[in-house]
């Protein structure tokens, strides 16, 4: 039921729309879904520093130290972790497992994964547009650089 601003109360069901884009996803899920690797922890710690020592190195080579650039280490940090991103985004990308061969691997004759992505679709596009309804107030002031100009600029003609 609408509110006095014409919305809906958040206590409502949310879009009936939210199961029908889930089950989309879902009978997509075949050909579009994708397991990838992702390393972490002591990998990433490990992968970022050897860049972060290959940069200082590098630019020292060239002249550029702490002590010609005292903020150097703020580049060295940015730059290495951009290396190591593009490293593990090229290993994982080309570690690819659609989700019947994760499903063969891991002998889910039952379909479970498929039954867990799709409660897990369904509750996060729920809490999306609850999110979404919850700011829905503050729409029209942020909105509002989105107008178009008064005046002869914002005239048609």
């Amino acid at each position: 039921m609408p509110n006095d601003n014409g919305r809906r109360a958040l206590s409502e069901p949310l879009s009936s729309q939210a199961e029908g884009v889930t089950g989309d996803v879902v009978r997509l899920m075949p050909r579009d879904l994708v397991f990838v690797m992702r390393f972490m922890g002591e990998s990433q710690h490990r992968l970022q520093s050897h860049f972060q020592d290959f940069i200082r190195a590098e630019l020292a080579a060239g002249g550029v130290t702490t002590n010609t650039h005292p903020m150097i280490h703020l580049f060295i940090e940015n730059h290495a972790t951009l290396l190591r991103d593009f490293v593990f985004s090229g290993v994982s990308l080309s570690r690819q497992f659609r989700v019947d061969e994760i499903e063969r691997l891991t002998g889910d004759t039952t379909s479970m994964i498929r039954v867990d992505i799709w409660d897990q679709f369904k509750s996060h596009i729920e809490t999306a547009e609850k999110q979404f309804q919850s700011q829905a107030g503050t729409l029209p002031k942020l909105l509002s650089a989105f107008e178009k100009p008064p005046g002869p600029l914002g005239s048609e003609k």
